[in-house]
């Protein structure tokens, strides 16, 4: 009798693995990028690949997926295939207030941008904005355009309670609140990556401080937008006796005396304790913006080795139609400063990723949300601007073809996804 009954245990075991197996072969594929390079650094996929999407996730990524369970078929040969770009520096709280920060607007004004006008069609699926709300005015913020994005937003909160208003609120100490800020952190956990300190002209690491002492009570990191002091305050001090491993320095690239320490010396020459705070686990980003990012440091630093974390935009009014541009801009200049795609892509998706501690963005593993960056790399004759309006040659740059979030096409330059026009 044991005999028959593990017989037939067995049996429907069987079945039932037939099953199921059967079930996910015959799965329909809303979407099959068929054929691309796929670089994927997180699963350290880097090769030709299929990538399949269904439900809006990633079911698949294997070599010739079969498309004939496929709704959609896109041929992605001779391009990249990528996990969403995640922005990790960006302005977007856009409203219609302009209460001047130096004339921008940062919070809930003119000064920010919309963020799906500018995102996809540079293959960003995910923004990080970088304080341009506080405590005092996240909720607007999250209702204005967090929910109301289909890019996805999280933030960075200023450890200014009314965030970047004006460069005069960037000086109160009095609305800088560690418990205030955790508070609100708290009740935001996923949306709510760091802190961030910005802006401010005291002679002191108070903003830097405070913003830490948040930090801890969230187990979140710190981008610090430092340099605004004159005399100017040492950024060795900052990184090795204020910044903790894991948080992050944005405008790496920057070079702005008096104010501003530059990683570079006055001959060029990368610091020797830049490369000892980067080996400690600081974080250097890029954050380009409108006037952070000057070739002569960038060249300089990528030539001796000094490259950053993460790649960013700084991305607001002043900066979207100048020298940055756009995400894709910006990569692209790592291109023409000799960085390799997989290198860009690895500080453009996982790196920023693992930064936020935000696991499940970053990677086309299965299971995770479907946020697809397709990429041309065009060869050719280009010119990249820096901050300065200082032109620097390269002969390759990457052009988003087609952007996916959440398993839906959200941009598609040349309609490689989309049905052709039948004349008859």
């Amino acid at each position: 009798m044991k005999l028959y009954l593990l017989k037939r245990i067995s049996a429907i075991a069987l079945c039932s693995s037939l099953f199921f197996s059967g079930a996910l072969q015959a799965q329909e594929i809303d979407l099959l990028l068929k054929g691309g390079h796929v670089i994927d650094p997180k699963n350290k996929i880097d090769g030709k690949m299929d990538v399949a999407v269904a439900n809006g996730k990633i079911v698949q990524v294997a070599a010739s997926i079969p498309a004939a369970n496929a709704k959609k078929v896109v041929d992605a040969s001779g391009m990249y295939v990528t996990p969403g770009i995640i922005d990790m520096h960006t302005h977007v709280f856009a409203g219609t207030e302009d209460p001047g920060y130096t004339g921008f607007g940062i919070t809930n004004g003119w000064g920010s941008v919309v963020p799906d006008d500018f995102t996809f069609r540079s293959g960003v699926t995910t923004v990080v904005d970088a304080g341009s709300s506080g405590w005092r005015n996240f909720h607007i913020f999250k209702k204005q355009t967090i929910d109301n994005s289909q890019t996805r937003v999280l933030a960075f909160l200023s450890i200014v309670g009314n965030s970047m208003l004006g460069t005069v609120h960037a000086q109160d100490v009095s609305d800088m609140n560690p418990t205030a800020t955790a508070f609100v952190m708290k009740e935001h956990p996923n949306l709510i990556v760091g802190i961030k300190a910005h802006h401010y002209q005291g002679h002191d690491f108070t903003p830097v401080d405070r913003a830490v002492e948040a930090g801890k009570l969230t187990d979140k990191p710190v981008i610090v937008d430092f340099g605004s002091s004159t005399p100017r305050l040492s950024i060795e001090e900052l990184f090795m006796k204020h910044l903790r491993p894991g948080d992050i320095f944005t405008h790496t690239y920057a070079y702005s005396m008096p104010a501003r320490e530059s990683v570079v010396d006055e001959n060029n020459k990368v610091k020797p304790f830049i490369f000892e705070a980067q080996k400690s686990g600081r974080i250097f980003d890029v954050g380009h913006g409108a006037g952070a990012f000057q070739w002569h440091v960038a060249h300089n630093s990528v030539k001796q080795g000094f490259l950053p974390n993460t790649i960013s935009t700084d991305l607001y009014r002043a900066s979207r139609n100048a020298g940055m541009k756009d995400m894709a801009n910006v990569m692209s200049k790592f291109l023409a400063l000799g960085l390799s795609v997989q290198d860009i892509i690895l500080r453009s998706t996982w790196n920023p990723a693992t930064v936020i501690k935000r696991p499940d963005l970053g990677s086309l593993s299965v299971g995770s949300e479907a946020d697809i960056a397709v990429f041309t790399v065009r060869e050719g004759n280009f010119g990249f601007q820096d901050a300065r309006g200082v032109t620097y040659k390269g002969n390759k740059k990457f052009e988003a073809e087609l952007t996916v979030r959440a398993g839906r096409v959200v941009w598609d330059l040349n309609g490689i996804a989309g049905a052709l026009w039948n004349a008859k």
